[in-house]
């Protein structure tokens, strides 16, 4: 049984919760050995198709890695898949949103960076803070902000450590979506409706092509050998496949089934 992660499950969407408000919700060794499982659970699990990860209470989404615990001595680990399983997590296919309900500081911000996509309530800040107390955002943070925000913006913040409130994320475009404050996961699931509408398998191709096809070397290598990896021929081989314009020319919803 889990003591830091908490795991729900509506219909196919799963919410994933870091349960450590006492502290912020920062994350120690043990807690993102959970949160890693949670996450292995939902991209096995073929009848689970979308995830939000969030934090509990309404004063944090995540402050990242607990100093304090690292300061007392206590042993620490690195997990093969990233901070919290997540930050190196790269064959996740499945749509992973971010409800971010409060402060997403330093590894807590790397985690939201990593997710597909962002809501944040209005009270949410952010910020990579690591060289006011002599590290660096090397979990993926530095890397990805400059690559969904531009490198000067993204300097702007990583070199400062300054905090960003949700607005100003928003105008940057790392967060998709700013709502009142207490209501990011109830807009994350209603963006996770959204995309379950989609077929899932739909869903985990376009993923999947967008972010292998940011490795390729040109965007002629990307269109042509998007057609091709995995989620793509899973896709084409699917029942779904026929489903979803079967579906289009009798006027009804399509009954997906993953498969």
């Amino acid at each position: 049984m889990s003591e830091f992660i908490i795991v729900a499950r509506e219909g196919a969407l799963t919410i994933v919760t870091i349960n450590r408000p006492e502290v912020m919700n920062a994350m120690h060794p043990p807690a993102q050995d959970e949160l890693s499982a949670a996450l292995d659970a939902f991209a096995a699990d073929d009848s689970q198709w979308v995830a939000i990860l969030t934090g509990a209470g309404d004063r944090a989404f995540s402050a990242g890695n607990d100093l304090k615990y690292q300061a007392s001595g206590a042993r620490m680990w690195r997990l093969d898949k990233g901070f919290g399983g997540l930050t190196s997590r790269f064959d996740l296919d499945k749509p992973l949103i971010a409800a971010v309900n409060g402060i997403a500081m330093g590894a807590g911000l790397e985690m939201a960076l990593a997710c597909d996509l962002i809501i944040a309530s209005e009270n949410a800040k952010f910020a990579l803070p690591e060289p006011k107390v002599g590290l660096a955002a090397l979990a993926g943070g530095i890397q990805r902000l400059g690559r969904q925000i531009g490198a000067k913006r993204a300097m702007g913040m990583i070199l400062t450590g300054r905090h960003v409130d949700a607005r100003e994320a928003l105008s940057l475009g790392f967060v998709n979506e700013v709502v009142p404050a207490g209501e990011a996961l109830a807009a994350a699931k209603r963006r996770a409706a959204q995309i379950l509408e989609c077929s899932p398998l739909s869903i985990r191709a376009s993923k999947q092509a967008m972010m292998r096809g940011f490795d390729e070397p040109s965007l002629a290598d990307a269109i042509r050998n998007g057609r091709e990896y995995p989620a793509s021929r899973a896709m084409y081989e699917s029942q779904d496949y026929i489903e979803g314009p079967k579906a289009f020319a009798e006027k009804r919803k399509p009954k997906w089934l993953g498969r």
